[in-house]
């Protein structure tokens, strides 16, 4: 089977059999990359959801952003409290998304037709995936600078190419680039199939690795831990910073809440998504914040330093054996995040805004590329760029969620017209205007606005951490307000143009 057929379906035979089906579906609209999945065969199973969340917590970006809370003077049971709160606010939120993906086996692009209408749904999906490509690429790096130490473990001989720059990567950091970044192409060049396979490979690999790290950094301490740094927080300002943190940990995965039916589209059931939700997120980042204080606490316990990430760890490993194993794991997990969290949105994005053209895989292509050519370890080292493009684009997700939860569960109920979402006549449910719901963008714009300023503007940094609740909040109100009840609703099944679900 090539790359590019789904089930071994060429996509151009995908739309004329669905054309056959229903006359009013449109190529410019349906591919088979973007048609509903079938039921009868999906394969995302409790354990598949459960360890996309293995990978994705335990991520170098996440054990430094959780780190970061010790240094700030959270002390070790607050920070549990931080990731229970973010655990259970997160669980309730995927819930709702990921049960639209397994009723209408639909990927993020297409769903957010229902609210955005046929063409205006390319706004939340553009939202989405320019924010991913960017991540695709610091990612990528940061997931070199890993390869990078490996290789000078193992072949010390070759630190005179870390001593060069072209175009601010050493020659040496440029060949541990390039090599992730040619694996990840190849992986995504098999479809979502694959990598679920690799997801499924990689969540124990990281879990053992991190479990081994945090005790041996326990038993380097004399099996003992620093419950606090010497600049604990008390009273208010402590419970503040804990709020705060729960809020940001739930706004680091405003991304996937957003487009998390693009693998739920392929579970096998409501109740597979419940429990691989469960296990990944209340007891995996319970699992994950006892890592981070015992890492944090021990580190602190031998020399009064606080860690940044466990690459600091990794590197500072007197045995090689050792620290090619952890090195490794590193690796394995910052590639498998990347894959889920900033490979696949995009990867539907692009095959959304040109479906004749791109395929699954030559859409992952046209994303690894633009990861490449933006240099992200350029706009890594940039704070301006990293806070101020990131995140203001991050901070309009929020609002883009609100408006498509409150318009799915609320006003529709869940009852949708699945065909109609392919079709661009005035006469479909989801036409709206030109193909535009102008009510949803008219909600979407203020609400994008106020949470912008809320994010960026120093003046209200006390509400900052909380902006993406703020956004969302803001756009279900004003969609609310301004919705049309009297819209058709109907509850029509995909599964007549559906394609098999090994994509």
């Amino acid at each position: 089977m090539k790359p590019d057929d789904v089930g071994g379906i060429p996509p151009g035979a995908a739309y004329e059999t669905a054309r056959t089906i229903d006359p009013d579906i449109s190529s410019r609209l349906y591919n088979a990359d973007l048609a509903p999945t079938k039921r009868q065969g999906r394969q995302w199973s409790t354990y598949n959801i459960f360890t996309l969340w293995a990978n994705d917590v335990h991520s170098l970006g996440n054990y430094t952003f959780a780190i970061g809370l010790f240094a700030l003077g959270l002390g070790a049971w607050q920070i549990l409290l931080a990731f229970m709160l973010g655990a259970v606010l997160l669980f309730l939120l995927l819930n709702l998304s990921g049960y639209m993906g397994e009723k209408t086996g639909l990927p993020f692009p297409v769903l957010s037709r229902i609210a955005f209408g046929v063409w205006g749904g390319q706004i939340s999906a553009i939202v989405r995936g320019g924010v991913a490509i960017v991540w695709f690429g610091v990612q990528t790096y940061l997931a070199s600078v890993v390869l990078r130490v490996l290789i000078l473990a193992l072949a010390p001989q070759w630190a005179p190419l870390d001593e060069d720059s072209i175009l601010g990567l050493s020659t040496l950091g440029w060949i541990s680039f390039i090599t992730l970044w040619i694996l990840q192409v190849v992986i995504v060049s098999f479809g979502m199939e694959m990598i679920r396979k690799y997801e499924a490979f990689a969540g124990p690999v990281i879990l053992f690795t991190m479990l081994a790290l945090a005790i041996w950094m326990f038993l380097e301490a004399d099996a003992s831990i620093a419950w606090s740094t010497s600049n604990s927080l008390t009273g208010g300002d402590m419970w503040l910073h804990i709020f705060a943190a729960s809020a940001l940990w739930v706004a680091i995965y405003g991304t996937f809440v957003l487009n998390f039916c693009d693998f739920t589209r392929n579970a096998v059931s409501r109740k597979a998504i419940t429990r691989g939700n469960f296990f990944g997120i209340p007891l995996n980042m319970l699992f994950f914040a006892v890592i981070v204080v015992m890492l944090s606490g021990s580190q602190y316990l031998i020399d009064g330093e606080i860690i940044t990430s466990p690459a600091d760890i990794v590197e500072a490993i007197p045995n090689t054996t050792l620290l090619v194993l952890a090195a490794l794991a590193l690796i394995i997990v910052t590639v498998a995040v990347n894959l889920i969290a900033n490979f696949v949105a995009p990867i539907y994005m692009f095959t959304d805004l040109f479906p004749r053209y791109l395929t699954f895989a030559r859409s992952g292509l046209v994303t690894a590329i633009l990861g490449l050519i933006i240099l992200p370890w350029n706009l890594y080292n940039s704070p301006v760029v990293i806070e101020y493009f990131l995140g203001g684009l991050g901070a309009v997700l929020g609002p883009v969620f609100g408006v498509i939860i409150a318009d799915y569960w609320l006003i529709r109920r869940a009852r949708i017209n699945v065909p109609d979402l392919y079709d661009n006549k005035a006469t479909g449910d989801y036409y709206y205007v030109n193909g535009y719901n102008l009510r949803a963008i008219g909600a979407l714009i203020p609400a994008a606005l106020i949470t912008i300023i809320i994010a960026l503007v120093p003046y209200f940094d006390s509400f900052s951490e909380f902006s993406w609740f703020i956004g969302a909040g803001l756009g279900a109100l004003f969609y609310l307000i301004v919705a049309d009840r009297s819209m058709p609703i109907r509850d029509v099944s995909g599964e007549p143009i559906a394609i098999p679900s090994v994509h």
